[in-house]
């Protein structure tokens, strides 16, 4: 699978260490956890949308943008390292929030919003759950056209087919790293949200011939409504690679049961998965992504989905920074949902 014909920045001098977590396999019992640390790529301060963002901002300059704009949640990893992409490249950008929970965005809240702030958003627009996200966006640009500039609409969370490229890239990354270091996976473990992750990984082991199972485990959506968007993504990937492939239906796995009661919201699963890696490796997790992908990760354990002997990978997307948004939760000195 041939990328280079593609524009790329690159954000990462380095492939993302694959670490064996023997503490935390100690704790949760049966089988052994190997983790992914995306959260260590590059813009400020890590996260799996540098992948995404090294495709689609090489894009934007390209068509001659001089503005990022991007929509997300008010904790949005996306939104944050979109903004660090642009002040890396000397360009501006905007943000269109949805408040998913009513009254959720503050300006002076902690965590990513305090990024926000730190690293320069030029404007946020905050609108209601339900508004059309890509219209809004639209609207933003339209405003920057009749001011003389020019903005480059990325999608929620980089998911587009142009973006899944970033993953079909760490598949490759994968596939060398476990080659070098003589290592096979039972399973590959990774929250399947806007879809672009997951999609641009099972598009990348398919192209690459990668025969390991991937498990979404869903952070907004449960499987029936979930699945479909990440086929989508997959094929539109695939699609744009120009490849002959027909991505199976069947190949595209994710649970969930995880991310209620509402996107964001934290449960007393998210807290027990980020207090366990905290405490067992020292490694943040975040309670909106990868806090519930990693209790999703716990759950299929505890159930026999993954069994003793087996060596499950998981995808650290990153997100450590709304940590500090969720303190009180996070330490227990607030009620989470069951």
């Amino acid at each position: 699978m041939d990328l280079s014909r593609f524009p790329r920045r690159i954000y990462t001098e380095h492939p993302t260490p694959i670490e064996p977590l023997p503490r935390f396999s100690e704790w949760l019992g049966g089988p052994e956890i190997w983790i992914k640390r995306d959260d260590l790529l590059g813009l400020a301060p890590g996260g799996n949308k540098t992948r995404k963002l090294e495709f689609l901002a090489a894009d934007a300059l390209a068509k001659g943008a001089d503005t990022l704009v991007t929509c997300g949640a008010p904790q949005s990893n996306h939104c944050r390292i979109t903004l660090a992409a642009a002040v890396k490249e000397g360009l501006r950008c905007r943000f269109v929030i949805e408040e998913r929970v009513p009254n959720s965005y503050r300006e002076d809240a902690s965590g990513n919003n305090f990024m926000f702030r730190l690293l320069g958003v030029e404007a946020v627009t905050v609108v209601p759950a339900g508004t059309d996200m890509t219209a809004a966006m639209q609207k933003v640009a339209d405003d920057l056209a009749a001011e003389g500039r020019k903005g480059y609409i990325i999608p929620g969370g980089g998911s587009n087919a142009l973006g899944g490229l970033g993953y079909v890239a760490c598949a490759q990354e994968m596939q060398q790293q476990w080659f070098e270091k003589q290592l096979r996976f039972d399973h590959l473990v990774v929250g399947s949200g806007s879809s672009g992750t997951h999609g641009g990984l099972l598009a990348g082991f398919l192209g690459n011939r990668i025969d390991v199972p991937i498990t979404g485990v869903g952070v907004s959506r449960d499987p029936a409504d979930q699945e479909p968007l990440v086929h989508r993504e997959a094929q539109a990937v695939v699609d744009l690679l120009g490849l002959d492939i027909q991505v199976p239906r069947e190949a595209v796995v994710s649970v969930g049961g995880y991310w209620q009661p509402k996107y964001s919201v934290p449960n007393a699963k998210m807290v027990e998965a980020v207090q366990a890696l905290a405490r067992t490796e020292a490694i943040l997790l975040d309670p909106v992504y990868t806090g519930k992908v990693m209790a999703g990760l716990i759950g299929l354990a505890r159930q026999g989905r993954f069994k003793a002997g087996e060596r499950v990978l998981f995808l650290h997307t990153g997100g450590a920074p709304s940590v500090h948004a969720y303190e009180a939760e996070l330490l227990g000195s607030m009620p989470v949902a069951d």
